[in-house]
Protein backbone atom coordinates (compact mmCIF):
# COMPACT_ATOMS: atom_id res chain seq x y z
CA UNK A 1 0.00 0.00 0.00
CA UNK A 2 2.88 2.13 0.52
CA UNK A 3 3.74 2.23 -2.94
CA UNK A 4 0.14 3.04 -3.90
CA UNK A 5 -0.48 5.86 -1.33
CA UNK A 6 3.16 7.78 -2.39
CA UNK A 7 3.23 10.02 -5.27
CA UNK A 8 4.26 7.80 -8.23
CA UNK A 9 7.95 8.41 -9.99
CA UNK A 10 8.04 9.61 -13.67
CA UNK A 11 9.44 6.13 -14.95
CA UNK A 12 6.25 4.54 -13.71
CA UNK A 13 3.60 7.20 -14.85
CA UNK A 14 5.23 8.62 -17.48
CA UNK A 15 5.27 4.91 -19.84
CA UNK A 16 1.61 4.95 -18.21
CA UNK A 17 0.56 7.77 -20.37
CA UNK A 18 2.71 6.99 -23.48
CA UNK A 19 0.35 3.19 -23.73
CA UNK A 20 -2.62 5.25 -23.27
CA UNK A 21 -1.66 7.66 -25.98
CA UNK A 22 -0.62 4.48 -28.06
CA UNK A 23 -3.85 3.13 -27.75
CA UNK A 24 -5.72 6.32 -28.71
CA UNK A 25 -3.58 6.77 -31.41
CA UNK A 26 -4.02 3.62 -33.03
CA UNK A 27 -7.77 3.73 -32.35
CA UNK A 28 -8.14 6.93 -34.23
CA UNK A 29 -8.86 8.84 -30.76
CA UNK A 30 -7.74 11.93 -29.19
CA UNK A 31 -7.10 13.14 -25.70
CA UNK A 32 -7.96 16.32 -24.06
CA UNK A 33 -10.74 17.23 -21.70
CA UNK A 34 -12.01 21.08 -23.42
CA UNK A 35 -13.86 19.00 -25.90
CA UNK A 36 -15.78 17.61 -23.18
CA UNK A 37 -17.49 20.75 -22.59
CA UNK A 38 -18.48 21.33 -26.07
CA UNK A 39 -19.99 17.44 -26.31
CA UNK A 40 -21.33 18.51 -22.76
CA UNK A 41 -23.50 21.44 -24.27
CA UNK A 42 -24.59 19.38 -27.50
CA UNK A 43 -26.32 17.16 -25.60
CA UNK A 44 -28.13 19.30 -23.30
CA UNK A 45 -29.21 21.59 -26.45
CA UNK A 46 -26.99 24.51 -27.28
CA UNK A 47 -26.78 23.28 -31.04
CA UNK A 48 -30.39 25.26 -31.38
CA UNK A 49 -28.60 28.69 -30.44
CA UNK A 50 -25.31 27.86 -32.37
CA UNK A 51 -23.54 26.26 -34.80
CA UNK A 52 -20.31 25.45 -33.13
CA UNK A 53 -22.25 22.78 -31.16
CA UNK A 54 -24.08 21.55 -34.64
CA UNK A 55 -21.91 18.45 -35.09
CA UNK A 56 -22.05 14.43 -34.16
CA UNK A 57 -21.28 15.01 -29.66
CA UNK A 58 -22.26 10.79 -29.54
CA UNK A 59 -19.22 9.63 -31.71
CA UNK A 60 -17.46 11.50 -28.41
CA UNK A 61 -19.59 10.07 -25.67
CA UNK A 62 -16.51 7.58 -25.20
CA UNK A 63 -14.28 11.30 -24.32
CA UNK A 64 -16.99 11.66 -21.20
CA UNK A 65 -15.41 9.17 -19.75
CA UNK A 66 -12.13 10.25 -19.46
CA UNK A 67 -14.19 13.65 -17.56
CA UNK A 68 -16.10 11.12 -15.34
CA UNK A 69 -12.88 8.92 -14.82
CA UNK A 70 -11.13 12.08 -13.61
CA UNK A 71 -13.90 13.12 -11.13
CA UNK A 72 -13.96 10.11 -9.57
CA UNK A 73 -10.12 9.19 -9.35
CA UNK A 74 -9.45 12.62 -7.96
CA UNK A 75 -12.52 11.81 -5.49
CA UNK A 76 -10.57 8.56 -4.69
CA UNK A 77 -7.36 9.58 -4.46
CA UNK A 78 -7.95 12.38 -2.28
CA UNK A 79 -10.06 10.54 0.49
CA UNK A 80 -8.94 6.83 -0.24
CA UNK A 81 -5.26 7.12 -1.47
CA UNK A 82 -3.56 9.97 -0.02
CA UNK A 83 -0.94 9.55 2.91
CA UNK A 84 -1.47 13.35 3.65
CA UNK A 85 2.15 13.96 3.07
CA UNK A 86 3.14 17.43 2.25
CA UNK A 87 3.84 18.64 -0.73
CA UNK A 88 7.97 19.13 -1.37
CA UNK A 89 8.77 23.24 -2.08
CA UNK A 90 11.60 24.26 -2.93
CA UNK A 91 12.25 26.72 0.28
CA UNK A 92 12.61 29.82 -1.70
CA UNK A 93 9.05 29.41 -3.66
CA UNK A 94 7.92 28.79 0.08
CA UNK A 95 9.44 32.32 1.09
CA UNK A 96 8.18 33.78 -1.52
CA UNK A 97 4.77 32.30 -0.60
CA UNK A 98 4.87 33.58 2.47
CA UNK A 99 5.47 36.80 1.76
CA UNK A 100 2.45 36.77 -0.69
CA UNK A 101 0.34 36.08 2.27
CA UNK A 102 0.01 32.66 2.03
CA UNK A 103 0.67 30.74 5.34
CA UNK A 104 1.18 27.23 4.93
CA UNK A 105 2.95 26.40 1.51
CA UNK A 106 2.69 22.88 0.53
CA UNK A 107 1.06 21.56 3.74
CA UNK A 108 -2.42 21.32 2.11
CA UNK A 109 -3.52 19.99 -1.34
CA UNK A 110 -4.70 23.62 -2.72
CA UNK A 111 -3.90 26.64 -0.72
CA UNK A 112 -6.63 27.37 1.70
CA UNK A 113 -6.11 31.10 1.02
CA UNK A 114 -7.42 30.89 -2.62
CA UNK A 115 -9.50 27.56 -2.35
CA UNK A 116 -11.71 27.93 0.74
CA UNK A 117 -15.12 28.57 1.22
CA UNK A 118 -14.23 32.07 3.12
CA UNK A 119 -12.03 33.03 0.36
CA UNK A 120 -14.33 32.16 -3.45
CA UNK A 121 -16.90 33.99 -1.09
CA UNK A 122 -15.33 37.16 -0.72
CA UNK A 123 -15.65 39.50 -3.92
CA UNK A 124 -11.98 39.37 -4.49
CA UNK A 125 -11.89 35.81 -4.69
CA UNK A 126 -14.92 35.48 -7.12
CA UNK A 127 -13.90 37.77 -9.00
CA UNK A 128 -10.79 35.86 -9.33
CA UNK A 129 -12.50 32.75 -10.18
CA UNK A 130 -14.95 34.16 -12.64
CA UNK A 131 -12.12 36.09 -14.38
CA UNK A 132 -9.62 33.38 -14.34
CA UNK A 133 -12.69 31.04 -15.79
CA UNK A 134 -13.45 32.93 -18.46
CA UNK A 135 -10.10 33.58 -19.88
CA UNK A 136 -9.04 30.11 -19.14
CA UNK A 137 -12.30 29.17 -21.67
CA UNK A 138 -11.53 31.88 -23.98
CA UNK A 139 -7.92 30.78 -23.90
CA UNK A 140 -9.05 26.90 -24.55
CA UNK A 141 -11.23 27.37 -27.48
CA UNK A 142 -8.37 30.30 -28.99
CA UNK A 143 -5.71 27.46 -28.81
CA UNK A 144 -8.16 25.12 -30.17
CA UNK A 145 -7.32 22.57 -26.73
CA UNK A 146 -6.49 22.51 -23.83
CA UNK A 147 -2.60 22.12 -22.19
CA UNK A 148 -3.88 17.93 -21.86
CA UNK A 149 -4.97 18.25 -25.43
CA UNK A 150 -2.32 19.56 -26.89
CA UNK A 151 0.35 18.60 -24.47
CA UNK A 152 -0.23 15.10 -24.34
CA UNK A 153 -2.22 14.32 -27.71
CA UNK A 154 -0.71 17.68 -30.02
CA UNK A 155 2.91 16.65 -29.17
CA UNK A 156 2.61 12.89 -29.18
CA UNK A 157 1.09 13.06 -32.58
CA UNK A 158 4.18 16.03 -34.07
CA UNK A 159 1.49 18.59 -34.28
CA UNK A 160 3.15 22.01 -34.84
CA UNK A 161 0.40 23.99 -33.36
CA UNK A 162 0.18 21.96 -29.99
CA UNK A 163 4.06 22.69 -30.13
CA UNK A 164 3.27 26.49 -30.41
CA UNK A 165 0.51 26.04 -27.97
CA UNK A 166 2.61 24.20 -25.21
CA UNK A 167 5.27 26.96 -25.53
CA UNK A 168 2.61 29.49 -25.07
CA UNK A 169 1.32 27.55 -21.97
CA UNK A 170 4.53 27.76 -20.06
CA UNK A 171 5.22 31.06 -21.18
CA UNK A 172 1.80 32.44 -19.82
CA UNK A 173 2.08 30.33 -16.79
CA UNK A 174 5.59 32.08 -15.76
CA UNK A 175 4.30 35.33 -16.48
CA UNK A 176 1.24 34.39 -14.19
CA UNK A 177 2.90 33.47 -11.61
CA UNK A 178 5.99 35.69 -11.28
CA UNK A 179 4.42 39.17 -12.32
CA UNK A 180 0.58 39.12 -11.93
CA UNK A 181 0.07 36.87 -8.87
CA UNK A 182 2.55 38.96 -6.68
CA UNK A 183 0.63 42.15 -8.09
CA UNK A 184 -2.73 40.05 -6.56
CA UNK A 185 -1.73 38.63 -3.47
Amino acid sequence: MDYILSPWPWFVSGPLIAIVMALLLYFGKTFGMSSNLRTMCSIIGADKFADFFKFDWKSQLWNLTVVAGTVIGGFIATHYLSDDSITDLNPATVAELQQMGFENPGKTLVPNEMFDLEAISSIKGLALLIIGGLLVGFGTRYAGGCTSGHAITGLSSLQKPSLIAVIGFFVGGLIMTNLILPLIF
